[in-house]
């Protein structure tokens, strides 16, 4: 025990007697010059797609050919579904979905990541289940400070930042798409 107090007292002597201030944090980040040029370069970047549409009508007809059979559309105005996400109980019904098209909440120019509110998501597997993913954004910020300002004041809950399809390598560095998610993701930024 004696050792245990002697620990503590030691640190108690070389704790700080003053506040120190919080450094300034105003002056990090990056700024571009048109974010949504940086926005398709970083989604390209980590193996996914961006489409820049002029409005949701635009993205829409942007998505017609796709050629899959079960979708789930959470955004229903730029691409309509068939399977109701809501009306599955089992997450395990979600296998064998081709397309889930997702909203967005905005997209971070640096990087190609799109934050997802998965609160709002009845399933969150379906962001990892679906063959190909569709997030549709309407928003971007310039980069990963600029995104976290932005969900700071929130209540904490369950959201994730997704940058293009899944991707893994093993030892030897051969990459794999698709191994534990969409084989694809395709960012659609709507500009309106």
């Amino acid at each position: 025990m004696a050792a245990r107090d002697d620990l503590l007292a030691a640190l108690r002597r070389a704790a700080p007697t003053e506040e120190i201030p919080l450094p300034d944090l105003s002056k990090l980040g990056t700024r571009f010059d048109d974010p949504a040029a940086q926005l398709v370069r970083a989604v390209e970047s980590v193996g996914g797609t961006c489409v820049r549409v002029p409005d949701r009508a635009a993205a829409g007809r942007a998505l017609a050919e796709r050629g899959a059979r079960r979708i789930v559309s959470l955004v229903p105005e730029v691409m309509p579904g068939n399977v109701d996400l809501a009306a599955i109980a089992d997450p395990h019904d979600l296998e064998g979905v081709d397309l889930a098209v997702l909203p967005g909440e905005f997209a971070v120019a640096e990087n190609g990541a799109v934050w997802v509110d998965a609160a709002a998501l009845p399933h969150r597997a379906i962001f990892v289940i679906a063959e190909h993913l569709v997030l549709v954004v309407t928003g971007i910020v310039n980069d990963m400070h600029a995104a976290y300002a932005m969900l700071a004041d929130r209540p904490v809950g369950y959201g994730t930042f997704i940058a293009g399809p899944s991707k893994t390598a093993d030892i030897e560095q051969a990459l794999v798409i698709g191994a534990h998610g969409p084989r694809s993701c395709t960012v659609v930024l709507v500009e309106s």
